[in-house]
Parts: structure tokens; sequence; C-alpha cells
């Protein structure tokens, strides 16, 4: 160090953290950038004759690397299973177990690593090495030949061993990538699952029940059902387009908006008179001036338990079936627009009776969409047969009794989309 480099260090203030820090921050950039050192590679050594196996265990040692010599095949066969040596060069004659047959030894062990193996033979014939190649040798020399031929061969054997360990700890810390990420998107499912009501009860007069059946691990489905006032009871569906984590999100943030207050507030703001298309009109313009493409289809009611009218919303939401007391079921609505795909669509109310003693069905499309194991979808007929088939039976078991149709339908094969289904029936007060 010269003087004026002494004298500069000197004159700096020992309050001032910067030189310290920029002398910390070289000696961090220069460790990251020294090569990692690995540490030598084990090549066990099969030869019988002890010349040769001196004169190789003395130029593969010259390279760099470790050896575990063996007098034959099965010498050599023990170090490897007792070493986890990847590198193996043998010679082709040797008593006991000869270098073929130590080949197809080798291949034959349950190893969790690879054995690069090259023979050395005594001969050109092409028949012993097709043999070999058969056994599964990776590589040959001939005797006699070049030192440097040896030292290629072991060379590019190591660069196929470096790559495949680096390829290893990529999928490792991937694979703990990947479990991270599968127990975060649990933990995110039971989140979102306490959420989303398993409802079984009596409200208003109405006994409303319903199941819900994730297709992956989060879900984009989105349901609700609460008391509005005295005597109008606030139900909805909603299914976000797409499927996973984004739409998971999105479907959250629709449940934490439509609270009942939220409900009340727009759906009966004109009066007594209900109005559930003044919601998803609010919806719409919320969702519609994002940036994302995002959008959701939606069904939303409010029933009047003195008078039973059903005033409600369709805006893309598959159609309900309603099934009155006497077993005839009909369809409810007739589309509508998705909430959040254009700005500037109008939605309207649609309004119907709803007998004491009648029933709403209310399915996703998973369920008219799902497959059999011959790809025929089960259909929008059959759904209605199978609501049909529900007449008479107790409302909370009615959700539970389509999912386990569909289930058989798929051969129990899971889902292909989230599957909402919620039942309601009308009862005397």
């Amino acid at each position: 160090m010269d003087i004026n480099t002494v004298h500069r260090a000197a004159q700096a203030q020992p309050s001032d953290p910067a030189p310290h820090d920029e002398a910390r921050r070289r000696r961090e950039a220069g460790r990251a950038a020294e090569p990692r050192v690995r540490p030598p590679l084990e090549i066990v050594v099969a030869e019988d004759n002890l010349i040769q196996r001196t004169y190789l265990v003395a130029l593969i040692e010259s390279l760099g690397y470790r050896t575990l010599a063996a007098e034959n095949g099965q010498e050599a066969l023990d170090l490897v299973k007792r070493t986890g040596a990847q590198i193996v060069i043998s010679d082709y004659q040797m008593p006991l177990v000869n270098g073929i047959e130590l080949t197809r030894k080798l291949r034959d062990l349950d190893l969790d690593h690879y054995v690069h193996i090259i023979l050395i033979t005594g001969s050109e014939q092409d028949d012993v090495r097709l043999e070999a190649l058969e056994a599964g040798a990776d590589d040959f020399l001939s005797k006699g030949r070049d030192p440097a031929a040896l030292q290629v061969r072991i060379r590019a054997a190591t660069r196929l061993i470096h790559h495949a360990r680096e390829l290893a700890e990529q999928h490792r810390v991937l694979r703990e990538a990947n479990d991270r990420i599968n127990k975060d998107l649990k933990a995110a499912a039971t989140a979102q699952r306490q959420l989303l009501p398993e409802i079984k009860k009596a409200l208003l007069g109405t006994r409303i029940a319903s199941a819900f059946v994730p297709s992956a691990v989060v879900s984009g489905d989105m349901f609700g059902c609460f008391a509005l006032n005295g005597t109008k009871l606030g139900f909805y569906a909603v299914d976000v387009s797409g499927h996973g984590i984004h739409a998971s999100l999105l479907s959250v943030a629709i449940g934490h908006l439509i609270t009942p207050e939220y409900f009340a507030n727009t759906a009966l703001r004109a009066g007594p008179s209900a109005d559930p298309a003044a919601l998803v009109d609010d919806l719409n313009k919320r969702f519609s001036l994002s940036e994302n493409d995002d959008y959701f289809t939606m069904f939303c009611g409010i029933l009047d338990s003195e008078t039973g009218q059903l005033d409600y919303c369709q805006a893309g939401y598959p159609s309900p079936f309603y099934l009155s007391p006497d077993g005839t079921s009909t369809v409810v609505g007739d589309g509508g627009f998705p909430v959040g795909m254009f700005a500037d669509v109008t939605y309207e109310n649609d309004a119907m009776q709803f007998e004491c003693g009648g029933s709403l069905v209310i399915c996703s499309d998973a369920a008219p969409e799902a497959e059999n194991p011959d790809q025929g979808p089960f259909g929008s007929v059959r759904l209605q047969q199978l609501v049909d088939a529900c007449h008479g039976a107790d409302t909370d078991n009615i959700p539970e009794r389509i999912v386990r149709a569909l289930s058989d339908w798929r051969g129990g094969d899971a889902l292909e989309d989230d599957l909402t289904v919620v039942a309601l029936k009308r009862n005397e007060r």
C-alpha cells in the first residue's frame, strides 16, 4: 500500500460508514464471482493387470480425480454400491466378472444417479462394441491409445455428470417452490371456502341449501343469501371467467363487496319495489372500468316472503329451474350480458310467482357442461330431468343429489369447472 492510500484511509471519519460499506460490498461481490469449488469426482478403475491399473490410477489422479482401484469386475461393482462413484473405467477382459458383465450388473442397480461407463478393449471388432453398447456402456477406448484420448473421455463424462447434478439441483429447487405454492394454495382455498357459505338454514320462510365443489385448489365461484329487511330475501350466484388464482381473487373481492347492506342499498333504493337489475348495473359499472379483461356471470334475486313475488336479474348465468309444488319444472330467465364485459349494456328485471311449496334450483355451468368419459356433456335437458326427480325431496338433500349424479356421470373424475348448486324452497311463514 503506498503512502497516499494510507493518508486517505487515515482521513476517513469513523462515523462515516461509506468506506466500510463499499469495502464489504466489494468483498461480497468478489465472493459471488468466485467459481464454485466442487469436490473431486470418484472414478472406479477396474483392471486385473497391476501395471496397467497403476498407470491408469496415476494418470487419472494427475487430472484431479479420486480413484478407487479394483482388480476385477466384482470389486468394481462393490465399490460403486459402497461409494456412489459415477464414473467407471473398466477393462473388457477380467476374471470373475468381465467388463460386459459388470456393465449389465451396474445398469441393473437401483441407484439414484447415473453411472458413466467407459470400457477399455483390446479389440476394434464391431461385434464386441455392439455387445457392450447393448449392455449399457457409454464409451470405448482401445488399449495403447494416446493418454489424451482417455482424458477427453473423462472430461466429457465429467461435464455430463456436473450438468446432471445442476439439473437435479434445479429440479429440487423447483419442487420445493412448487410445494410451497401448493401449500399456499391450499391455505388460500381453506380461507376462500370459509367465505363460501355451506348454507343449510331457514330464512324468512324459505329453506336454503347449497353445495360447492371446486375444480382445482381455488375457485372462481361465489354465492350468498341474506335478509335485506323484514320481508325481503336477497340471494346471488357468481361465476368468474377463467380458473385458478386470478379467478379466485376476483370472486373473493365480489364476495366482500356484496354485503347485505350493499345489496339492499342498490337493489331497494328506489323504494318498496325490488330492483336487482340496479345491483347488477352497479357492479357492471365498477368492473367494466378495469383495464383487465375480467368479467363474470351472475344471477341475483329478491324474494318477497309475504307475497311470493320473485324479482330477478340474469347476467349470463345459466338459467335456474323452478320446480312447482305439483312437480312441474320450468326454466327461469333467458340469458343477459355478463358483468364487466361491456360498459354500456342495460340490465333488466324479470319477475315470477314463487309459490309456497315451490323450489328454485340454481346450478353453475359446470353442471350442464360436465362430460362423461366419452366426452358427452350432461346437458341442460338431463339436468332439468334430474331436478324433476328431486320433487318431494328434502331441500337440504337436493344439492348433494345433483353433485352425486354429476360425479357418477363423470365416472368419479373431478369436474373441470367449479360447481355451485343452491336450492331454495318457499314454505308457509
